[in-house]
């Protein structure tokens, strides 16, 4: 940080202060929240649909915008979530798993503010860290190579695999099936067809969000659907959440906020995971060490509040390698790039020490995003009383139109609306057998990057599997992960993760 100066600051706060750019700011935390919250659209879409409209824009305006709809838009993904079992977006499948029981329990209210409220500890935890130890950290992340994500990849299948459910053989079944799954399509080394079937759509593999949407939005319909008609209210009612409350329960949580926080943060730095592989591993770590009387599987606020402070801490972690060293974290920040290139800006090692005062504006921009998000967030609660009045018979046919809207929305065609179906009736037939969901998307998630890093980290050592082990990081990473197993297969399952 001595790259930046004080009048980098000042001039970055005056540019902010501006009524144009704080217009701006908030129009794109709300444009944030809708992309965020509408199932299937993702923020990538709501960042592309946004970043040509910045094209006359200068560089205050367009950033204000942006980075207004990239910090929101991962937390709104949890209102959908936790309210209807349907994700908003893949950053958010974790959330539902246990934000969705406590909703059942008359707890929704709760769970959206603990969502919204962590959201923002880890938006701000990320951009102090990114404010403070950006190069630095860069340096850390760019010590990972195939045989270091592999094996990072490996210990969070196994987190949740491992305690999914009531019985580990089936937790980790799940995960292979989602692992099968995500080897559909173009082998990324030979470049020859996979499990395709001649299916053109299926070349370019199981289509992620109609996944979600088939495993946690079709399968919970079709569950309801078996129930007696009934003009009873999906969800029963809800307790209000007086924000006081909260302060208990983050002194519980402390230490696991602090940790998901660090673990978004640093998954974000990494190149290529995201907010989704984030939120797992986190909500995989806070199953692993739950403890007695946690009710992991019942509705356990430590899932909801792991999960969301993790995806949120991507955000400001995942621009750290954008603007260090040029590399985008995920595909979001990899639009950014292409935002900063049309004001005329080359992110890369050089952009803090010829701009610090453009460094400095898009810091303080994603700090006070998180602020407006928090508070648009928490106002927004007092709407939640009138989506669970919403009778059976009339939400579900709703929320499975708005479930083939989002999948629609992925590329435009009936295919996707035809996987959602497929994908949550067969979910739905592997729920009544007692396999849990969570598993099954988590292999689909890490299945890629599993095949890739495992194949490159293989080919770039002449084969030698021991590789894996004596490299430092992910050794360490293999010890974990097998002591895990080892644990867990003397002592069972600690806890029972929902399908």
């Amino acid at each position: 940080m001595d790259l930046i100066s004080t009048e980098d600051f000042f001039w970055a706060l005056n540019l902010l202060t501006e009524p144009g750019v704080l217009a701006l700011l908030v129009i794109g935390v709300i444009a944030g929240l809708i992309f965020g919250a509408a199932p299937g659209v993702t923020v990538i879409a709501g960042l592309a649909v946004l970043t040509p409209i910045t094209f006359d824009m200068s560089f205050g305006h367009a950033m204000a915008l942006l980075l207004g709809a990239y910090t929101a838009g991962y937390f709104a993904g949890s209102i959908p979530a936790i309210l209807i079992n349907t994700p908003g977006t893949s950053a958010n499948a974790a959330t539902s798993i246990e934000g969705y029981m406590l909703a059942k329990k008359g707890r929704a209210d709760e769970a959206v503010s603990l969502a919204v409220i962590c959201s923002f500890i880890g938006g701000i935890f990320s951009v102090i860290v990114l404010a403070t130890l950006a190069p630095n950290l860069a340096k850390v992340a760019l010590k990972f190579t195939s045989v270091e994500y592999f094996s990072l990849a490996l210990l969070g299948i196994f987190a949740v695999a491992a305690v999914a459910g009531e019985s580990l053989v089936k937790g980790v079944a799940a995960a292979l099936i989602g692992i099968i799954a995500s080897t559909v399509g173009i082998d990324p080394v030979l470049g020859g067809q996979r499990l395709t079937f001649g299916t053109i759509d299926l070349l370019g593999g199981v289509p992620l969000i109609p996944a979600l949407l088939g495993l946690f939005s079709i399968t919970e319909l079709l569950s309801k659907a078996q129930e007696v008609y009934t003009s009873e209210t999906m969800l029963p009612p809800q307790k209000e959440f007086r924000l006081r409350e909260v302060i208990p329960v983050f002194l519980r949580n402390k230490w696991l906020i602090l940790k998901s926080a660090v673990i978004g943060t640093f998954i974000g730095i990494l190149p290529s995971l995201g907010p989704n592989i984030a939120a797992w591993v986190s909500f995989g770590e806070a199953a692993r060490t739950a403890k007695k009387g946690d009710h992991f599987g019942e509705g356990e606020e430590k899932g909801v509040i792991a999960a969301e402070t993790a995806n949120n801490a991507v955000t400001g972690g995942g621009m750290v390698p954008l603007l260090t060293v040029g590399i985008p974290g995920d595909p979001v920040t990899a639009v950014l790039i292409g935002a900063l290139i049309i004001q005329g800006i080359d992110p890369g090692p050089f952009f803090i020490r010829d701009d610090g005062n453009k460094f400095m504006f898009m810091i303080l921009a994603m700090g006070f995003a998180n602020i407006l998000m928090l508070l648009f967030g928490l106002s927004a609660r007092g709407l939640l009383r009138w989506v669970v009045r919403i009778p059976n018979h009339t939400l579900i046919p709703v929320v499975a139109v708005l479930s083939a809207a989002g999948g629609f929305a992925v590329n435009g065609t009936a295919f996707e609306v035809s996987s959602i179906i497929v994908i949550g009736v067969v979910g739905f037939l592997m729920m009544r057998f007692g396999f849990p969901m969570a598993p099954i998307v988590l292999g689909l998630v890490l299945g890629p990057l599993l095949e890739e890093n495992l194949r490159n980290g293989l080919t770039a050592n002449d084969l030698d599997f021991t590789v894996f082990i004596t490299r430092p990081i992910s050794g360490g990473l293999i010890v974990v992960t097998v002591l895990l197993v080892l644990f867990l297969v003397f002592k069972g399952p600690t806890a029972k993760l929902r399908g």
